[in-house]
This record gives structure tokens, sequence and C-alpha cells, in this order.
């Protein structure tokens, strides 16, 4: 891709890489989460975020925030991000603690800049889109102590997401109308998000970010003082060489999302909506709707022989023949120890398989 650098503003990426996945079991492990798989093509889903950013953004205006236990995964997808660019989260937290200690740091390390907020395993169809976006989202966070999100427009009435109500049009920047927020509403039953489909008013929450760092600590301060403090005394002690203490500091902190903790409650949010093929891989049935497929709608990793057998989704080894005779739209997962079958339409169950295994099974296969 050509290498069109964003000019005009101080922008910083910040990818949040900590998560575990729990709805790609058995794919996804403690030690090898969603992230880090290569689910859509042969680069993992961290990977695909690192190189949309890099035509726009150079590699050192890049963080990653990351746990611990994972980092030498991490830093082998991402080589040409320096080492000091990754934070290292002892206990994931959720994104309220990721996002301030980034913000911290960029604080500390580059006086004032704009950082977008990136999940690290989503997938975007179309980056010079998404680029065009995040400059115009970065734009409007310059000018002012703007928090902008990207909303996307719904297709169908989904239920695994937050949606945004978009008002009125509070301008344009660089031929991007931005919007101001009404509300946000969180996974909503079947019958509200078939409203919402309807009302053409209502976007989904993509979780994609834009402030300046002194605006959502700002924010911060003002929602969730107490988490602030911990991270100032966390990051105090990691000045000091305390890592100790540093770590338990940021055990200590109440764990929770930005949007609940702090965007829901903001005064002034505003949304830009992004057209540029968006889905966040949320379950195997995301996996499917992304992926090619036979004739007979069937799609699969590995080999697979189907007999009067469709819309199914195989994800295998390639020295494993997976045989389907006569059933249709299944999810079928081999990850040698573990083996998962499930209907296509219940993907976004597979979390209550691994919160079994933690309860019944003391963590085996995670």
């Amino acid at each position: 891709m050509e290498s069109k650098r964003l000019e005009g503003t101080n922008l910083y990426g910040v990818i949040m890489a900590g998560g575990r996945g729990t709805r790609f079991w058995p794919a996804s492990r403690h030690s090898r989460p969603k992230q880090l798989l290569s689910i859509l093509g042969d680069r993992s889903l961290l990977r695909h975020t690192v190189e949309r950013l890099l035509p726009f953004l150079p590699a050192e205006r890049i963080l990653v925030v990351t746990g611990e236990d994972i980092a030498p995964a991490v830093r082998a997808q991402v080589p040409e991000i320096p080492p000091e660019n990754l934070l290292l989260e002892p206990e994931g937290r959720n994104t309220a603690p990721c996002i301030g200690w980034a913000a911290l740091h960029l604080r500390q390390h580059a006086g004032d800049p704009v950082m977008a907020v990136l999940p690290s395993d989503h997938f975007i169809q179309d980056p010079l889109e998404f680029g065009r976006l995040l400059e115009a989202a970065a734009a409007w966070a310059q000018q002012g102590n703007h928090l902008v999100t990207i909303a996307i427009r719904p297709t169908y009435p989904e239920t695994g997401y937050g949606y945004i109500r978009m008002g009125t049009c509070s301008g344009r920047i660089r031929d991007v109308p931005i919007y101001r927020v009404d509300g946000f509403w969180e996974k909503p039953d079947s019958a509200t998000a078939e409203s919402f489909l309807r009302a053409g008013t209502f976007f989904w929450n993509s979780g994609i970010f834009v402030w300046k760092a002194s605006t959502i600590l700002n924010a911060l301060a003002r929602q969730l003082p107490e988490l602030l403090e911990g991270l100032r005394r966390m990051q105090a002690a990691l000045q000091k060489g305390e890592t100790q203490e540093g770590a338990r500091e940021f055990r200590n902190l109440a764990p929770i999302s930005i949007d609940y903790g702090v965007i829901e409650k903001a005064e002034a949010v505003y949304a830009i909506q992004g057209e540029f093929g968006w889905n966040d891989v949320g379950s195997w049935t995301a996996v499917y709707t992304q992926s090619p497929k036979d004739a007979s709608g069937n799609t699969c990793r590995g080999d697979l022989l189907a007999v009067e057998a469709s819309g199914c989704l195989v994800d295998a080894p390639p020295d494993k023949l997976v045989a389907l005779v006569g059933v249709k739209d299944l999810v079928v997962v081999d990850a040698g120890d573990a083996l998962l079958i499930c209907r296509l339409d219940r993907s976004q169950q597979v979390r209550e398989v691994v919160e079994r295994l933690k309860k019944d099974r003391d963590g085996q296969c995670l």
C-alpha cells in the first residue's frame, strides 16, 4: 500500500491487545489468545491491525498494550514496534485502565498528542478509507477537548454490540461530517435491536476512539478519579524501578470499561460514520461471514470432505481430514486436545464453555 502519513496532527496509535477471546475457544487459549490467531488469512488479527496503521503512522508512534504473559508472542508479531512502546499489564483490568496508562505514558514521553485507540482484533476491508476517517477524527480531537468515536451503520439487528444514537451534525472537517452523540445503549434484546435498525439513527459502537491524551485524562479525573490516582501511583513506582510495587498498584485497579466508566457519562461525545467494511470478529459466526466459501457455503481451514453438508465452518490441522455428512450450519474446531462442535447461530455461547471449564474442570484446556 502506498505510504500516506497523516499530516497536521501529532497522532499516536494505541492498540489494545490484552483480551482473551473466549468466544474463540478452543483455538484461542491463555497463551495464544484471539488477536494472535490467523483466523482470517495468513496473518494474525494483531498483525492486520499494525499493518493497517503503518502506512499512516511510523512504528515509533504505535503503542501496544498487552499482558505480560503473552508479551514474547506479541513482540514476535510486531518486531518493528520499539520495545519501549509495549506496555505490559501484569493482569487484565479492562479497557479504562489500559487506556489511562497509555495516556499517562504519552503525556510523559510525547507531550499531549492525539491518540487513536484501536482494538487489536477487528477486521477492516478498506484501510484507505479507514485512514481518511482517522485523519478527520484526529483533526477534530486536536481542535478541542473532544471525545470522538467511530460509529458503524448497522446492517442487521445485532444483539451483541453496543449502540450509539447519532444526534445533529456539529460541522465538517476535511470534508467529513461530525455528529454529536445523543446516547449509548449496551447490547439490546432482539426486539430493541430491530427497532434500532428501523429508526436509522442508531449505529454500532465500534470501540475505536480518538482524543488528546489530556482530554481522556481529564475525563478520567472527573469520572474515575480513584482509578487515575492508582495509575499515577503505578507510573511513579515504575519510574523508580519498583516493578513489583507498580504491578501491585495495577492489580488493585477496579476493572471497568472505558465505555461504561467514561464515555457513556461524558457531556460531549462526537462520532464519525465509518463506512470501511468493519467487523469486530466477535465469534466464529463472524469468521464464517468474512471467509471465502465453496459452492455449498462451507468454509474450511484444513482438509474437508463434505457429503450433502452445507453452511459449515471447519477449522482443523492441515493433516487431519474432517468429513461432514448430511449436516448444515455447524462450527467444527479441532485444536488437538479439544474439539468444538456447535450450531453456527449459537457460537456466541462458546464463552459459556470457557466459564464451565474454569468452574468445573479447574481450567482444563484453557
